[in-house]
């Protein structure tokens, strides 16, 4: 399996799976070849893994598509805005471009989402922010401060509206337990089918 070390001064060994699927070892100055290599062999498994997940990532190059909030759009360049079926981003800073262009959908779906759940079920909450997490969809704190990814701006209305309802019932039930599930149900009667299909886009986690 083929690699690129970075040496600088840290004291522990880490893998990375770079766009493109390069894999990335970030290693301590004075550790040796054969030690970087077990550490590798260790990991391939995982590492294999990562590496065909990263190959199947959108590039946002022009001509390519890519899916938000349930619709598909192509790419083209120029100043950061979606018209019709095109999504224009600048050739320059590309992807902090569409970053900061997730974050505004996102805010604004998940805004109006929770907004009308709240009015129709008489949830509430404190605060409601959107966030750069890769290892979670959305979440909810004690204090009634809930968050979602942006890379939910990836994902079709349905499931954004799961996202919503599973935060919101944690208002309720701070736990996975049978009564936050069926706080769930009542609402979406669908939401394992719902849950089952968030997974296949594991890969916005991924992206970005």
């Amino acid at each position: 399996m083929e690699y690129r070390v970075i040496r600088s001064k840290r004291r522990t060994l880490s893998l990375s799976v770079e766009r493109g699927g390069k894999l990335v070892v970030r290693a301590p100055l004075r550790i040796s070849e054969k030690e970087i290599e077990a550490f590798v062999a260790r990991h391939a498994l995982w590492a294999q893994r990562k590496i065909e997940r990263r190959s199947v990532l959108p590039t946002f190059c022009d001509g390519d598509t890519l899916s938000l909030l349930g619709r598909s759009y192509r790419i083209a360049s120029g100043p950061t805005a979606i018209e019709n079926e095109t999504l224009f981003l600048p050739a320059s800073d590309r992807e902090a471009a569409l970053i900061a262009l997730l974050k505004k959908l996102a805010r604004v779906r998940m805004q109006r989402l929770v907004d009308e759940l709240c009015k129709a079920h008489r949830f509430t909450y404190a605060k409601l922010a959107i966030t750069s997490a890769r290892t979670r969809w959305g979440s909810c704190g004690s204090n009634g401060h809930i968050s979602f990814t942006f890379r939910s701006s990836f994902l079709p209305d349905d499931l954004a509206m799961y996202l919503a309802v599973h935060e919101l019932c944690h208002t309720r039930h701070m736990d996975h337990s049978a009564a936050f599930w069926r706080e769930v149900e009542k609402i979406l009667p669908d939401y394992a089918a719902r849950r089952r299909a968030l997974k296949s886009y594991q890969w916005a986690m991924d992206c970005l």
